[in-house]
């Protein structure tokens, strides 16, 4: 899908600002792309998929270095295949962001102003329900669901608990919630 150049670099500006609908949007667009560059490396899904994760997280944090003359397909992909091939060289040991405790705050104080439609459609669902459409998706993103929905933690809190960079929690959080709305969706039509 062809993307106008002008409206992705007035996402990435939106996103620079902080603007949760503008992080969504990237992540939203742009997951695929990095999934399937994973996928043909790695050859394992969920590899791919924390290695996807961890992509954005590192791209969100770092959005103010993205220079709006490159693609910022090209950037994304960059990003990634640095990940792998650290995960490589350190034989697959967890990557820490390498950011100070203070700048991680200050860089991921993103107000989640309003809820967005996946918010909407899973609050809308009766429990019992949800908790079967909570139980199609993989582990790791059933655990923050329920980490951050049920038990009502702060990222915060999660990223301590899961002992993760709290931007890879906010991350595996978005995709989880557009995950889970997508099968209340298919389930609902």
């Amino acid at each position: 899908m062809e993307i106008n150049p002008e409206h992705l670099l007035e996402k990435i500006r939106e996103a620079k600002n902080g603007s949760q609908s503008a992080f969504n949007y990237l992540l939203d667009r742009y997951w695929n792309d990095v999934y399937g560059f994973q996928l043909k490396k790695t050859r394992n899904e969920y590899e791919s998929e924390d290695i996807t994760i961890q992509t954005f997280s590192k791209a969100f944090n770092k959005l103010d270095t993205f220079n709006e003359k490159h693609s910022f397909t090209t950037w994304l992909i960059a990003i990634s295949k640095n990940i792998h091939i650290d995960q490589i060289r350190k034989k697959k040991a967890s990557i820490r962001s390498r950011t100070s405790m203070q700048d991680e705050e200050r860089v991921y104080e993103i107000a989640d102003e309003t809820p967005g439609v996946e918010d909407k459609l899973i609050k809308e669902q009766n429990l019992e329900q949800l908790l079967a459409d909570i139980k199609q998706l993989k582990p790791h993103y059933q655990q923050v669901i329920n980490l951050r929905f049920f038990q009502e933690k702060s990222y915060k809190e999660i990223a301590g608990e899961l002992d993760e960079p709290m931007n890879n929690i906010k991350v595996k959080l978005l995709r989880a919630k557009k995950l889970l709305a997508e099968i209340i969706e298919t389930r609902n039509s």
